[in-house]
Parts: structure tokens; C-alpha cells; sequence
């Protein structure tokens, strides 16, 4: 077995333990948050490799330790790609400040803000995974779309057998195109919600759709516009796919119901609200929609009273 250890720093403030905390109850052979140890099985281009992340420093000198475990050999480019991952992931070239400053005015959030200081959103590795996620969560709970995504990477992700223990890799779009539907109905999913993944895969493989150049475009509403067009994805899946992929702060997916749910919790006494409504409550948030509509679910999750 090879292994790569590095730190690596972060804008501060960062605490990586709260931002870990979405991942606390994840799929130990997938991704996980454990013992104060964040864990992934990642590509690394043509590598597989176990990614172990904890911290070292604090919220305001925030400094992170990584590991790389790989049963091929690692080279000094899989490093630099590791700590370029790594950041991407952790979103740890963000500075909060100018969230926290844009959003001073609201009472509400500036409370979630002090309880949830140094708290970013995390990223998924590829654009591809977070549209394939945001299918599968179409009209469903979190809990059966997580458990179904686990049974989908469990049936087509590749495996890496370290000491033992067996860790999946997200699926690549070559073998999501080829899987059957028997195969996808296994996971849990819906013949009509299998053929999108098995189309968008497909045409990700063949190169006629390239989701990774979404990363470059300026304007996210082209972004949204663009994914909009492709079959099986509506304007909800298209904004979670650029907040998740992309890590656009600016949107919302104010028809998402666990936002909307967060939304009533905290702004009006758990009162039903539409998705105009939060479009309207979020408005305040300018560019940081996504990043304070994230500190909501956070806050929910984590049961944060104000």
C-alpha cells in the first residue's frame, strides 16, 4: 500500500468539525465523518485512492491533515491533484466574511451565524455527481435518496481493497451507461428517474455533454438554463446540481422542501411557506442565497435554537 501525507491551510474562519458534521451519519465505505476523521474513496485520475482529512489548527488558524492510501503506486502529480481536491471539496479558499458582513442586518441569521461560525458547504468531486445525486433525490425524502444513492455506488462504483476494508468509489459515467435497468431497479430507483442517469451518463461518456465546463461560466443563470434543457432535469435539479458541483452561493432552490421547511422553522414559527415566499425572505441574502439557505439546514439538523 502507498500513502501521501500533506497539511494543507484554509481561509479563515474554518471549523472543520462542523462543516464535517453533515457527513456524520454517511457510508464509512464510501464517505463518512468519524472520529474526528473525514473519509473518501476518490479518483485520482486513473488511481483510487482513500482520502483522510482531520484537522490540525483552529477555527481562526484553520490547518488540515491529509492522507492519500492507494494499492498503486502515487506520484508527485496525484499530490497536487489531492490538495487541489481537497480544496474544492472543503471549499477552503472561501472567506465568510463577506457573507457574514452582507447578512449583518438580518437578526435571524446573524444569530444562526454565531452559533454556526466558521461553517462552509461542502462540495461533491464532480459536477456529474452532484446532477446524478439531485436526480435521484427528485420528489423523494433524503433518507431514501441516500439510501439508494449508497446501493448505486455499492453496485457500480469501483473497489479499493485496503487492509481489509472495502471503499467505493463514486460510479463513472461509462458504467452508469452501460448498467440495465433491472440493475438500477435494484437500488431503489424509478424506471423513468433510471433512464435520465443512464441518458445523461451516456452522453457524459460519449462526450457530447460536458458538465465540468459549467465550473467556468460567469453567469448561473445560464448554467441553470443549460442543465434545464437536458431531459430529466428541471430548474430544482439544475440549481441544486450548481450549488452542489459548482459551489454557486448565489442560489436557492427555494422549491426544495427542506429548505422551505428550514425557512418556516426560523422565520415564521413553523408556518407553512412557498416557494415565492422564501424566494422573497431570501432576497436580503443577495449573492449569498445558497450559503445562508445552507446555514439554515445546518442549523435544523443540528437542532440550533435562537
Amino acid at each position: 500500500m502507498n500513502r501521501m501525507k500533506f497539511r494543507i491551510e484554509a481561509v479563515p474562519p474554518f471549523d472543520f468539525d462542523l462543516s464535517c458534521q453533515i457527513f456524520s451519519q454517511g457510508d464509512p465505505q464510501f464517505r463518512s465523518y468519524q472520529d474526528e476523521r473525514f473519509r473518501q474513496a476518490l479518483r485520482l485520475g486513473n488511481k483510487l485512492a482513500l482520502l483522510s482529512v482531520g484537522s490540525l489548527g483552529s477555527v481562526s488558524k484553520p490547518n488540515l491533515s491529509v492522507e492519500l492510501a492507494s494499492n498503486q503506486k502515487l506520484a508527485r502529480s496525484d499530490l497536487k491533484a489531492a490538495k487541489a481536491l481537497v480544496s474544492y471539496l472543503f471549499t477552503l479558499d472561501l472567506d465568510l466574511k463577506p457573507f457574514y458582513r452582507a447578512t449583518k442586518a438580518d437578526p435571524v441569521m446573524s444569530a444562526l451565524i454565531r452559533k454556526l461560525y466558521g461553517l462552509k458547504a461542502p462540495a461533491t468531486a464532480t459536477v456529474f455527481e452532484a446532477l446524478i445525486d439531485s436526480i435521484i433525490e427528485q420528489q423523494i425524502s433524503l433518507k431514501a435518496a441516500h439510501s439508494m444513492e449508497i446501493k448505486m455506488i455499492k453496485s457500480f462504483g469501483d473497489r479499493l481493497h485496503l487492509e481489509g476494508e472495502t471503499y467505493y468509489a463514486y460510479p463513472t459515467p461509462q458504467k452508469l451507461s452501460k448498467a440495465g435497468m433491472a440493475e438500477f431497479r435494484k437500488c431503489g430507483l424509478s424506471s423513468r428517474k433510471a433512464e435520465y442517469i443512464r441518458e445523461i451518463s451516456g452522453s457524459v461518456s460519449r462526450g457530447e455533454l460536458d458538465l465540468e465546463k459549467f465550473k467556468s461560466y460567469p453567469d448561473t443563470r445560464r448554467i441553470i438554463e443549460e442543465l434545464d434543457r437536458i431531459r430529466g432535469v428541471g430548474a430544482w435539479t439544475a440549481e441544486l446540481t450548481a450549488i452542489r458541483g459548482m459551489r454557486r452561493r448565489e442560489v436557492i432552490a427555494a422549491d426544495d422542501l427542506g429548505i422551505r421547511r428550514s425557512i418556516s422553522h426560523y422565520y415564521r414559527n413553523g408556518r407553512p411557506v412557498s416557494s415565492q415566499q422564501a424566494r422573497r425572505i431570501a432576497k436580503p441574502w443577495g449573492n449569498f442565497k445558497g450559503m445562508a439557505a445552507f446555514y439554515l439546514i445546518m442549523a435544523e439538523h443540528l437542532e440550533v435554537k435562537i
